[in-house]
């Protein structure tokens, strides 16, 4: 999986998405979250999916936005919450 995020990341930010892909995924094993075992493979799950599909992006405005999400929810992950969907 990490593969795929570095070999199709825009170069200029390859480094910044997968330190925060590999940052979210060791904040999802915080004791400080009440998620059973299920639920931390499932929010794992859900981190892959969003970061294979938002590397293979091609607009810096996305991948961009893909970055600033990533650093909210990485905030809330290590207050020890669950970051919400924005509507």
């Amino acid at each position: 999986m990490k593969g795929l995020i570095w070999a199709t990341t825009d170069s200029n930010h390859r480094m910044r998405v997968l330190s925060l892909y590999r940052q979210i995924l060791r904040s999802l094993n915080s004791p400080k979250l009440e998620l059973s075992y299920a639920a931390r493979l499932a929010k794992k799950a859900e981190v892959r999916t969003i970061f294979m599909l938002g590397s293979e992006e091609r607009s810096t405005h996305n991948i961009q936005d893909l970055i600033d999400t990533a650093e909210y929810a990485l905030s809330h992950l290590r207050e020890g919450k669950i970051p919400k969907h924005v509507q």
